[in-house]
């Protein structure tokens, strides 16, 4: 503090007393009163402070702010920063400053005497002075501040500009989380491709290398295919040359085979013609009661399968001898005891079904007395099939067979009755009341037809026997004394046949035809009355027609009555010469039908010995 300024401060004016001195006062002190001088205390160092208790001191002033110069503090209180700035760690005060002491004041009197008024007027200067230095200093400080608060109000507006940039953001959070996930989720999902395409790589790469590898051994088997094929070529040629040799070869060994089917077929029906263009088979049923036991009036020789002889013992016309046996011989084409099988039976008229194929007209019927075992001779039973299951069989068999020989066959199946010297279709599905009728016509071709007639294409053996079991429920049978289930009709089967061989241009056409006829019968011994005698009369009129027939034919007669009956007329394709004709005569084995066997052979015996012409095949 400079050496004016204490001066100033002290005051050498006399400082007077409280107490005055009244002027009649007699106490007077003689001794002059002694001067008090007032001594000013000097004001103590202060420093200024940028802001409240507590604010930290910023660490530099503001950009462009003048450190203010030393000054008086002044006798205000400071103003305290504002939250804002607080908040934001804006410094609120300005550098701290050591405001420069004041001047001290002399250790005089503390107060002037009233009329020291210089000494007053001094210090007042002196305080004027101190109080414009204040004010001077306070002023700088406020300018300071004031730029301090406009620079502190921007960045107040900048902070809170990027408290609501801040804001945004985090409300953009929870999306961009989210959205973090599930780019988070993808990187996995991708990191799993990546690793799964890692894998296939080195997969693909071990693949690869094993395919190069097999590229080069196939490459290198290539080249010796190569070799090897034009090593091939050369040979192929040296083994066409020999096919078509050998080509040659089998068209000429099929020419030698055709020709050797056709010898085949021709000496066949040689063999055929030779044994009769009629042929005659015998078949003694056995005994219902006991099918083992022996049957003394019906004679087999063991050495003639030809033979058949009928024993009866008679009584003496003239009583001198006791009874006398009489055999009635007969000879057929072959004879079948009552236990031959129905295989037995079969084979030897196979021959006959083959010659159907081989385009010549077939027939086979059977004939005796009712109750003689007719109808299991030509249908026979699921467990022993007859003739007919049989025949087609064969038949079905053998076109199969001969088709790797290049022919080639259809097959039509009808089935009709003669009931009461009426026509019936078996086959007919419709009501009892609208069947339709029948009449039988000749062809152009010489052939015999019936009208409205069921004509059904099979081409197996299951379609045929599934129309025989219609025709069964179909045919009309009856009880009688003779028979429980007598045929009360003549039925006959017709397999139309026609053959094609293409690569020769060749072409047949024949038919096959089973016949079994209704049974003869008596009336002492049937007992048939009412609808049965009216059949039984219809039965042995056809039976007796197809004898005047037979009879005829062996007489070379002229005329043959084929249209007295309707089974005469049906089956004159088959009597009349163009056909191959086998008759079975049955036999029942029991004594009391030996009169009715012994007609029955007789008739046979006269079929057998009938000639017809020769059967021709139907060929183009």
């Amino acid at each position: 503090m400079s050496k004016a300024v204490k001066e100033n401060t002290l005051s050498r004016l006399p400082v007077m007393t409280s107490k005055r001195v009244h002027p009649g006062s007699t106490d007077v002190d003689p001794q002059p009163a002694q001067k008090k001088i007032r001594r000013v205390e000097p004001e103590p160092q202060r420093m200024v402070a940028a802001s409240a208790a507590g604010v930290k001191r910023p660490v530099a002033p503001a950009i462009g702010v003048k450190k203010p110069v030393a000054a008086p503090v002044p006798r205000h209180p400071v103003r305290r920063p504002t939250a804002a700035a607080t908040v934001a760690g804006v410094p609120t005060g300005i550098n701290k400053q050591r405001v420069a002491p004041a001047a001290k004041v002399g250790t005089g009197p503390t107060k002037r005497a009233p009329w020291d008024l210089k000494g007053k007027y001094s210090d007042l200067e002196v305080k004027v002075q101190n109080y414009q230095s204040r004010l001077k200093g306070a002023n700088q400080e406020n300018e300071g501040l004031k730029d301090f608060m406009s620079r502190a109000k921007e960045d107040i507006s900048k902070l809170e500009n990027e408290l609501d940039s801040v804001k945004l953001q985090l409300k953009e959070v929870p999306g961009l989380k989210k959205q973090l996930e599930r780019v988070s989720e993808q990187l996995e999902h991708v990191s799993q491709q990546r690793d799964t395409l890692e894998k296939d790589f080195s997969s693909t790469s071990d693949k690869l290398k094993s395919v190069t590898t097999l590229k080069d051994c196939l490459t290198s088997e290539l080249h010796d295919a190569q070799s090897h094929l034009s090593i091939c070529r050369s040979s192929l040629e040296h083994k066409e040359e020999a096919l078509r040799k050998a080509q040659e070869l089998i068209r000429q060994m099929e020419e030698d085979l055709y020709n050797g089917e056709m010898e085949r077929r021709r000496l066949h029906n040689t063999v055929q013609e030779l044994k009769g263009n009629i042929r005659v088979f015998c078949r003694v049923r056995p005994l219902l009661s006991n099918v083992e036991a022996d049957i003394p009036h019906i004679q087999l020789p063991t050495h003639d399968a030809k033979a058949v002889v009928l024993a009866k013992s008679e009584e003496s016309h003239t009583g001198r001898s006791g009874d006398t046996q009489k055999n009635y011989s007969f000879s057929f084409d072959h004879v079948f005891g009552p236990r031959a099988s129905q295989q037995e039976v079969f084979e030897e008229m196979s021959l006959l079904v083959q010659s159907a194929l081989d385009g010549y007209n077939v027939c086979c019927f059977a004939y005796g007395q009712t109750g003689s075992g007719k109808t299991y001779t030509m249908e026979g039973s699921e467990e022993e099939p007859g003739v007919i299951p049989r025949a087609v069989q064969q038949i079905f068999k053998a076109a199969k067979a001969l088709e790797s020989k290049g022919w080639e066959y259809s097959f039509t199946a009808s089935f009709v009755e003669i009931y009461n010297e009426t026509l019936r279709d078996l086959l007919f599905k419709g009501k009892a009341n609208k069947r339709p009728e029948h009449e039988i016509k000749k062809t152009s071709s010489s052939g015999i037809t019936v009208t409205n007639l069921t004509y059904q294409s099979v081409t197996c053996e299951d379609q045929v026997h599934g129309l025989i079991e219609l025709a069964n429920q179909n045919r009309s049978t009856a009880k009688t004394n003779m028979n429980d289930q007598s045929s009360r009709s003549h039925s006959v089967f017709q397999l139309d046949i026609e053959g094609k061989n293409s690569d020769r241009g060749t072409k047949c056409k024949s038919s096959l035809c089973l016949v079994d006829l209704a049974g003869s019968e008596r009336v002492q011994k049937s007992q048939s009355q009412g609808e049965r005698f009216k059949e039984m009369t219809a039965i042995n009129s056809s039976l007796t027609n197809l004898g005047i027939v037979i009879s005829a034919l062996a007489s070379k007669e002229s005329h043959i009555p084929y249209r007295n009956s309707k089974l005469t007329y049906l089956l004159q394709h088959c009597l009349g010469g163009n056909s191959k004709t086998l008759m079975f005569v049955n036999i029942a084995a029991e004594m009391d039908s030996f009169s009715e066997s012994l007609n029955s052979l007789r008739f046979a015996s006269k079929v057998n010995d009938c000639v017809i012409g020769t059967a021709s095949a139907n060929r183009k």
